[in-house]
């Protein structure tokens, strides 16, 4: 068992007047977690940076009388965000998201579950990622109200992280739309409206997961449960209006990328309206000269100007007159160099 599986667990126990961040294996805290952490005039918060061992997961949830509907929640990887209230904890799940810089194509999803407990709270991360550097901060130095408040506080503020993280997203596609905005006014590809195809994906994929916890802050806002302060309410009502301010942009987004699609086809039509004008210009000027090729090509003898010593080269002449008048006519229309 390597170093890094031995300490992907965390802990963190504070009050107003002490903090203490300790790491351990899984195993450990499945046995120790119950007796040893959890203390009554203490916050504890445990968090898994990956659910590969389930063993020990399931024996800290017996511990600690989780359900194992609630275990199982935590393993399943595609799942509709939930709340479910119990009478000894909570269980919350919902899906993270982050702007991938490398791949401008994917949104980083991960599942996130907490159960919060009276004293405690527990995060499991599905996979090995930092969504909460700034409440870790908020505990080392003791800013804000952090240090005074309970484990339900400390949800609000890890869920008001991960919202961030949503608008960190919408940021990143924001700037990639705009990417997109010049690039349509020099050159529109083919490449282009793939991009902006993708880009509306990565939008329905971002409100797929927002809606569900707008839904989930709801509910705790409306809370009843005596593991929720009431006076905490407020908290989670703002984590819903953040959860709307999210769905608005998110709006605001696909409509402009509505427009640049239907932009996008607007431009290929005005090309091809171009196209098909000055097709349809050449070929008002070359259909004259045709007619007069067309007759002096046909094989009778009796056509009077066969015998012109010069005729060549007056019909030339008056089919290049037919064409230089006809080009004039079309530019004094406007039909020519108009862009």
């Amino acid at each position: 068992m390597t170093d890094e599986k031995n300490t992907s667990c965390q802990v963190y126990k504070y009050d107003n007047d002490f903090f203490l961040v300790t790491k351990n294996s899984p195993e450990y805290f499945a046995k120790e977690f119950v007796s040893t952490e959890i203390q009554k005039d203490q916050v504890v918060w445990l968090n898994f940076h990956d659910i590969s061992d389930r063993l020990s997961i399931e024996k800290l949830g017996e511990s600690l009388s989780i359900d194992k509907l609630s275990i199982e929640d935590i393993f399943k990887e595609k799942h509709r965000p939930k709340l479910e209230e119990y009478p000894n904890y909570l269980f919350f799940s919902i899906r993270s998201a982050l702007p991938d810089e490398k791949n401008i194509f994917i949104l980083e999803q991960e599942q996130i579950s907490f159960i919060l407990g009276e004293h405690y709270l527990i995060s499991f991360q599905a996979k090995k990622s930092d969504h909460f550097t700034d409440v870790r901060m908020r505990i080392e130095k003791k800013r804000g109200k952090i240090r005074v408040k309970g484990p339900d506080f400390l949800l609000f503020r890890m869920l008001e992280a991960i919202i961030d993280n949503y608008f960190e997203v919408l940021e990143h596609i924001t700037d990639t739309i705009e990417d997109l905005e010049l690039r349509m006014l020099n050159n529109t590809t083919s490449d282009t409206l793939k991009m902006i195809e993708l880009q509306k994906r990565k939008l329905n994929e971002l409100r797929k997961i927002v809606i569900p916890l707008k839904e989930a802050t709801s509910q705790l806002e409306k809370s009843q449960s005596p593991l929720i302060d009431a006076a905490n309410h407020y908290y989670f009502t703002d984590l819903r209006e953040n959860c709307l301010s999210v769905l608005d942009e998110i709006d605001s987004n696909k409509q402009i990328l509505d427009g640049m699609n239907n932009l996008y086809y607007a431009i290929q039509g005005q090309r091809m309206n171009e196209i098909m004008k000055l097709l349809t210009i050449i070929s008002a000027i070359f259909i004259p000269l045709t007619f007069i090729a067309g007759i002096y090509g046909m094989n009778f003898k009796n056509i009077p100007e066969l015998e012109t010593q010069n005729g060549y080269f007056i019909t030339i002449g008056v089919m290049f007159l037919i064409a230089i008048l006809s080009i004039f006519y079309f530019k004094k229309r406007g039909w020519l160099g108009n862009k």
